[in-house]
């Protein structure tokens, strides 16, 4: 310990790794307070809220002192820390508030990153955030990054300076059983077996983790039968703080308990009285999806460095014991380490940040792992579209406003436009305050968020007392009043449709639970959900599982037609004609549309020729490339076009690919769809014209010469070459009508060779060759060899490279 706080005196930067037990959360930072090792205030970031709570309180009666004094936290909706506080424990994003608010950090010396190996996004922002103000601004601040199980080389490649400490501990042996499932076992079963073998053959309390609240509660019920003999308590992120507290108390004398969690009691969390692991060796790891913008909740196995997080508890008190229901083998196949939250999640609250501090591009600042160039992209034009973000990629003065208020930016825009419209609706900031406490405290097993509205105005919501602090530290960031009687139905549907307007869902007909998102995406209800038969439904939270269809978690429904009158601004009025595939014709009419719904429809007069061209092109864009008249001379066309844009790069070439073909079908096809009104009349089109239009003078004239359709061979015949894109082009001849040919022939100005097929007289192949000079002189003797027995009639001459080429038997030639 004395080297550490030597280090931390010394040393700007230190990378700290201690194995489970030895005191990094807790004695050593109560030993930085007690030896006053820096003269300014210390902040460490813990990534989970019930750590931060607990860690805190033990520091504090160490000092014998309450939360508060030397020692106070700070978490979303709670605080406490006071004048004195020189230890503050805070969680989530508040560190990179601190940063934001006060770049300097003025009073703080020293911040510890604690449990670092999570990469939770947070730690991650407010590490690169720290490491430009120690280069830019304060040489003198300390930072300490600290974990069980760091990724050591890639630490120490990003803080090269460091000081590098390594501590064993004081942690007990722990040993280590592997018990498999069995195929098709059935895991909460088998957990529940293995809990009630371990509870009757070893003494101490057992801590079985598990991936996620269905299972946990699962192998709750199956454990039924124990509760008189032991204490069986869930522990996860959603339980409220005193049942938490519960879970993580020590037990009643002369009592064993059974802790039943998720990966949060992984790290940081001292469970009294455990000395039993059971590992079920899975989590669940939420992954952003860029394409339909939806998080989805994926089950996968634990990286190493998780499994050993998990086995050290059992290690914290005395020997212990870790049974992993999973193999060794299987383990050592993960990874060492747990992937970063930044590499997949929603990064607009990330480029909300980043823009405040003036960063455009996230590889300005020093990074683990770089944000990814198409998830940052997605997250601006998120934020574009919440006019949060202006063109330049810098906020606007609503998006500066929504910073401060330390919400995701979906809600903080709703509440920043809603605070604005207050002026014509008093009532909508209020609704506007109660969605978004609502929203991050979300009931289990509730999917109507008008049922959580009802409950909290009666005063009877399950978390009733932290939502209306919620609302209050919210009210008095907006400078607004809270006002209960304004809460309405239609009020909530509306500030919901200010946040997300592109998840609107449209019930689809005759669908039962299945709806249509503006933005395009399915979603569906679970079965029996109290929100169906609504048409329309504002979708606040969206999970996908392992079907590709979101599931909604948490809606609202909506009528559409009143949204409509408050946020007119939201839809669109359009003239849409096109070809309808269920009837066969063209349709045109005046549509109301919300993004891809269509509100509300009204028949047009006939289509003019133009606008029965434009709907044929939107039908060919829907169905693809496919179902054009793609005959075997324009297939063979485009292929030939596409392997000369790949072998012959300098020249001006048009985009060739799919994708770009259907982008620009007005560029290409639509000069060629006069008299066209039907899709079946589109079969008459002309594709090879259209695609030698589309490569322009000179390329349609020289792409016959340089990658021609047919090679003449010696004879004097003409050979077709095969182009396949991404494949070098073939030549399939008779061997004997290649005698005489010296070397290889090429296409793409001599930098591509053919790949000659040499066949038989009877066709069939015998080699394939790039060079055939090298043929000629080598594997050409065992060829010759056998097939003077098989085809006497034909010459096999021995230098065939100077034999005249021939179609001819013997015979043939002799006369």
């Amino acid at each position: 310990m004395s080297q550490l706080l030597s280090s931390v005196q010394n040393s700007n930067q230190v990378i700290l790794k201690a194995a489970p037990g030895a005191g990094k959360s807790t004695y050593f930072p109560l030993q930085l307070v007690k030896n006053q090792c820096v003269a300014g205030k210390i902040i460490m970031l813990e990534p989970r809220r019930l750590a931060a709570r607990n860690i805190a309180q033990y520091l504090a009666a160490q000092l014998g002192e309450k939360v508060g004094e030397r020692v106070g936290y700070r978490v979303r909706g709670d605080t406490k820390a006071g004048p004195n506080t020189q230890l503050e424990i805070v969680t989530e994003g508040i560190m990179t508030r601190m940063i934001q608010d006060d770049p300097e950090l003025t009073g703080v010396d020293l911040l510890i990153f604690d449990e670092f190996h999570e990469r939770s996004i947070h730690a991650d922002t407010a590490l690169a955030l720290s490491l430009e103000i120690q280069t830019a601004l304060r040489e003198e601040l300390k930072l300490v990054v600290m974990s069980a199980t760091l990724d050591n080389e890639a630490l120490q490649a990003l803080l090269p300076d460091a000081k590098y400490i390594e501590s064993h501990g004081r942690a007990f042996a722990v040993a280590q059983r592997y018990q498999p499932l069995k195929p098709n076992e059935y895991l909460p079963q088998a957990m529940a077996n293995q809990i009630e073998f371990l509870m009757a053959n070893e003494p101490g309390s057992l801590l079985a983790f598990l991936p996620g609240v269905a299972a946990i509660k699962q192998v709750e019920e199956k454990l039924s039968h124990l509760k008189n003999q032991y204490e069986i308590c869930p522990l996860y992120g959603q339980l409220n703080f005193s049942q938490q507290q519960k879970a993580i108390a020590p037990a009643e004398p002369g009592q064993r308990k059974v802790v039943l969690a998720t990966n949060i009691a992984e790290t940081s969390l001292t469970i009294e009285g455990i000395r039993i692991v059971v590992d079920s060796g899975l989590e669940r790891v939420a992954r952003f999806d860029l394409k339909t913008g939806v998080t989805k909740l994926e089950q996968v196995k634990i990286a190493q460095a998780s499994a050993e997080q998990r086995a050290g508890r059992a290690g914290r008190l005395e020997e212990g014991i870790c049974v992993r229901l999973y193999s060794e083998s299987s383990l050592l196949q993960q990874p060492k380490v747990p992937e970063a939250e930044i590499l997949h999640s929603d990064l607009s609250s990330l480029a909300m940040e980043l823009a405040q501090w003036g960063t455009r591009d996230p590889a300005e600042l020093s990074w683990l792992d770089t944000p990814a160039k198409a998830s940052m992209s997605q997250a601006k034009q998120l934020l574009k579209r919440l006019s949060l973000m202006d063109e330049n990629d810098q906020l606007t003065s609503l998006g500066q406003q929504a910073h401060t208020l330390g919400v995701e930016p979906r809600l903080a825009s709703m509440l920043t436009i809603s605070a604005q419209m207050s002026e014509q609706d008093t009532g909508l900031v209020s609704n506007a305050l109660l969605v978004v406490a609502l929203s991050e405290e979300p009931e289990r097993q509730v999917s109507d968020l008008l049922q959580s509205v009802h409950r909290f105005n009666v005063g009877k919501h399950s978390k009733q007392s932290v939502i209306a602090q919620r609302i209050k530290n919210l009210s008095s960031k907006l400078a607004v009043k809270f006002q209960n009687a304004s809460i309405c139905d239609d009020s909530i549907s509306v500030v919901a449709a200010l946040a997300f307007p592109d998840r609107i869902a449209q019930l689809r007909s005759n669908s039962g639970g299945q709806y249509l998102l503006a933005n395009g995406h399915g979603a569906q209800l679970r079965d029996e959900d109290a929100l169906f038969g609504n048409d329309y439904l504002i979708t606040i939270d969206l999970l996908r599982s392992g079907q590709q269809s979101s599931f909604i978690q948490l809606a609202s429904p909506i009528d559409i037609h009143y949204v409509k009158d408050k946020l007119p601004k939201l839809f669109k009025q359009t003239e849409c004609v096109d070809w309808d595939e269920s009837r066969g014709r063209l349709v045109a009419e005046h549509q109301l549309r919300i993004g891809r719904l269509v509100i509300e429809r009204k028949a047009l007069p006939e289509p003019s020729p133009e606008k029965m061209t434009q709907a044929l092109l939107s039908y060919v864009r829907r169905k693809g490339l496919s179902v054009l008249n793609w005959s075997v001379s324009s297939q063979e066309l485009l292929q030939r076009i596409r392997c000369a844009i790949d072998w012959l790069p300098e020249q001006e070439w048009p985009a060739m690919d799919d994708q770009s073909l259907l982008d620009e079908l007005e560029l290409w096809i639509e000069p060629y769809m006069q008299g066209v009104n039907s899709a079946k009349a589109l079969k008459n089109i002309s594709l090879e014209q259209a695609l030698l239009a589309r490569l322009g003078w000179p390329l349609n004239q020289d792409i016959d010469k340089w990658l021609p359709t047919h090679h003449v061979v010696p004879t004097g015949s003409k050979k077709k070459i095969c182009y396949q894109q991404g494949s070098e082009p073939m030549l399939s001849v008779r061997m004997q009508e290649m005698f005489g040919e010296q070397e290889s022939p090429a296409v793409a100005l001599g930098k591509v060779k053919l790949v000659v097929e040499l066949l038989s007289p009877a066709q069939r192949p015998l080699q394939v060759t790039k060079d055939l000079a090298g043929f000629w002189q080598g594997a050409y003797r065992e060829v010759q060899k056998e097939m003077k027995g098989r085809y006497p009639k034909h010459v096999w001459p021995d230098d065939p490279a100077n034999h005249v080429a021939t179609t001819k038997t013997k015979r043939q030639l002799d006369k």
